[in-house]
């Protein structure tokens, strides 16, 4: 279990605080009480003979290494059942997750001093004799000192490589998806190579602020590794190639050495000469970000989530198997065969079904079969050739009747429908071309059930930027005809649409290159609903985006970076001249993603703390800004969407320091009495940037299915009748729904 503050080990090391919690154990920030200085305790829980044997190895071999950019192993010590600890210099700084966090995304300059300085701890580690592989390369373990100094850190994974004839001693094994290349899932065997996908995955994320497609999704032909520069069109071709050759998939496409990586990150530039440990770059802020809030610190942020201890680990953990010693095998081979063997098995359980099922229909019903199929069955009695003649009846009309309660307490509201054929469709804007029509649902060919009365949601019509055509451009989609429209065809792109109250305009983001986290360069546009009037509104430089609009359509409220961080801005729709900056944070605590009340007279917001989002509440103006979710920092929470009636704040939450696929939450609007969010059990893999319906009786999503592809859905708010609007290759994201005037 995780240890408390105060609690000294070793009679020796002072715990002051967790730095984070993993699988294996935990890393703590401590005091040496012999020597008065600050040091790093990593944990490792893994207690049996087997790797107590092992810890013991790797502890004496890490402690007498030497390298500028990576800390000194000082000690290691074992506490009987519980554990066993390194203790390690404590790197001050930020690290380069937190960088990334407060950047959006790293210059290239910077990404190549930090490849190269972390090339050449690797190339240290790798010619050690036996050689040490540090196999958990990713941003949270490159740290950044306030000199700019740069360090790679946390051993806890690290494994001593005796080659491929020879036994290998492993530490614990873990995988961090989007960095671990293929061969680290399972029990393949890993080489120096391992490291090099690792810093290439970490450089690919740091220069474009998204994590690469999966290693092991990759070698199964699930995924593609997209092109760096199609998501930072900034990059070098160098560049690129060189992280998208340390991200190969085969080991023998990737760089065979870590110095041939790193002149390749550095080509023939004179930085190649630089020693080990002089590969530098700009130091992180030097002021402490503190909360606004003086009830709120990282203590009890995190205390907030650490209240239910960790179960024990029960029975015994596996020794290390020799399996790790085999060569790589690609798991898509695996999968084919497990497919071909599951198929088989399907036809032979179809067949035997099918035999079955003739012989009971036979059995209860003599005349329902050939006399031909009958008699060669050999345990069916022969029948005549004779067929009773059957007179068919009209089926009956059935009615079903649906009284849907919503379990998102505390709306209420009951429908009575009758389930029918679709209703009518809204006419389209006659502008409007054509582009292509959607497909209903590829996992199921049951049409969809829609409730009726008045039409999907009131208008039956959703906005969403798509980029199946290449850049991302708004579409429109009728619900009911199913057909789809083309809104925009901005140069750049164009995604992030917000309709007006009244259903008429849209506003939306571009440039818009893909599905980024933050668009920098950006500004917002007006359109109208049939793709006609383009209009710009409020350029400045920085970066505007998040659009949304206010209930009563006079302003739209949005994200803007022209401070010099994101913070929350309003315009006038009448008059873009008139723009007010509402929200004010401390420098790298940042706000965005607003959303208005239904009265207009609050917006709740994300904001950017502790290297998480947080959900917040502020009047319309700005005033009386409060934390409203309190998560912890191992959760982030953002994207916050009201329910009409105003009552109910439902919002995305996803792991902070780990994948995990995004799932909904719910906060009351009004009530403040319990700072926690509610979990909201739906029976779908992901589920992100969700909206009500206007009349509150379904909810708007995009979400990945079994094909991992992205596409919009739509489902009644207790997750019933999931239906998928698009089916396309493209990635379709940012849905909202068109309203109607009353």
């Amino acid at each position: 279990m995780t240890l408390e503050k105060n609690r000294l080990l070793h009679n020796r090391y002072r715990i002051l605080e967790i730095l984070g919690q993993g699988g294996m154990g935990s890393v703590y920030r401590a005091i040496d009480e012999n020597l008065g200085v600050v040091i790093a305790l990593k944990e490792n829980l893994f207690t049996t003979e087997e790797y107590m044997r092992q810890f013991r190895l790797e502890a004496v071999i890490l402690a007498n290494l030497r390298h500028p950019n990576m800390p000194r192993v000082s000690d290691h010590f074992e506490l009987g059942d519980q554990g066993q600890y390194l203790v390690m210099d404590f790197i001050e700084g930020e690290d380069l997750r937190n960088r990334m966090d407060r950047l959006g995304m790293i210059s290239e300059e910077d990404a190549t001093q930090i490849g190269a300085a972390i090339c050449d701890a690797l190339a240290y580690l790798h010619t050690r004799k036996p050689p040490i592989l540090h196999r958990d390369i990713k941003p949270g373990n490159v740290k950044i000192t306030p000199e700019g100094h740069i360090f790679l850190v946390d051993f806890g994974l690290a494994k001593v490589y005796q080659g491929n004839n020879q036994a290998t001693t492993t530490g614990a094994r873990a995988m961090t998806p989007g960095y671990s290349p293929p061969e680290q899932y399972g029990t393949a065997r890993t080489d120096p190579r391992t490291d090099f996908y690792s810093l290439g995955a970490t450089l690919y994320a740091a220069l474009c602020g998204i994590i690469p497609e999966d290693g092991l999704a990759r070698a199964m032909d699930n995924a593609q590794l997209t092109p760096l520069r199609k998501r930072n069109p900034k990059v070098s071709r160098r560049i690129s190639s060189a992280i998208e050759k340390a991200m190969a998939i085969d080991p023998s496409d990737r760089f065979q050495s870590a110095e041939e990586f790193k002149k390749a990150l550095l080509g023939s530039s004179s930085k190649t000469q630089q020693v080990p440990g002089s590969h530098v770059v700009a130091p992180p802020p030097a002021e402490d970000f503190l909360p606004n809030d003086p009830n709120d610190s990282i203590d009890s942020a995190r205390a907030a989530k650490e209240k239910t201890p960790r179960p024990p680990v029960v029975g015994p953990v596996p020794a290390p198997v020799s399996a790790e010693d085999q060569p790589f095998v690609s798991p898509l081979k695996k999968q084919k065969e497990r497919e071909r063997k599951r198929h088989a098995a399907l036809l032979r359980f179809l067949f035997i079904l099918i035999l079955f099922s003739a012989a009971g229909l036979s059995f209860w019903s003599p005349g329902i079969l050939p006399a031909t199929f009958r008699n060669a069955i050999p345990f069916l009695a022969p029948t005549s050739t004779v067929t009773p003649s059957v007179t068919p009846s009209a089926l009956p009309t059935q009615t079903f009747t649906a009284e849907p309660t919503a379990t998102l307490a505390p709306l209420t509201f009951t429908a009575t429908a009758t389930m029918t054929a679709p209703p009518t469709s809204t006419a389209l804007p006659a502008a409007a071309t054509q582009i292509l029509p959607l497909a209903a649902s590829a996992e199921s060919a049951t049409p969809p059930v829609v409730l009726t009365g008045t039409p999907i949601g009131k208008s039956g019509q959703v906005a969403y930027a798509s980029d199946r055509a290449g850049l991302p451009q708004i579409y429109l989609a009728d619900l009911a005809s199913a057909d789809t429209v083309q809104l925009t065809d901005m140069p750049e792109g164009a995604c992030q649409p917000f309709w007006s109250p009244d259903g008429a305009k849209l506003v939306f983001t571009s440039p818009c290159k893909g599905m980024d986290d933050i668009y920098y360069s950006a500004s917002l546009y007006l359109i109208n609903a049939d793709g006609s009037n383009l209009t710009p509104i409020g350029t400045v430089p920085g970066g505007d985006f998040d659009p949304a609009w206010s209930p009563d359509g006079s302003s739209i409220a949005f994200t803007s970076l022209r401070s010099g961080q994101m913070e929350i801005f309003t315009i006038s729709v009448e008059d873009p001249a008139a723009v007010t900056q509402i929200t004010k944070g401390m420098k790298g605590v940042e706000s965005r993603q607003p959303a208005w009340s239904p009265d207009g007279s609050q917006i709740a917001y994300a904001v950017n703390r502790f290297g998480v989002y947080q959900l917040w509440l502020m009047n319309a103006d700005g005033t009386e800004q409060k934390q409203i979710v309190r998560s912890g920092v191992a959760l982030t929470d953002y994207l916050p969407s009201w329910s009409p009636d105003g009552q109910l704040i439902l919002f995305n939450q996803r792991c902070a320091t780990k994948f995990c696929f995004p799932y909904l939450m719910s906060v009351s609007a009004s009530d403040r009495t319990a700072e926690q969010g509610s979990f909201l059990q739906l029976n779908v893999i992901s589920i992100e940037d969700v909206q009500y319906s206007p009349d509150g009786f379904y909810l708007l999503y995009e979400g990945e299915s079994e094909s991992e592809n992205n596409d919009i859905y739509y489902m009644t708010v207790t997750g019933a009748n999931n239906i998928r609007i698009t089916s396309d290759l493209g990635l379709d994201f940012d849905p909202v729904w068109r309203p109607i005037a009353e």
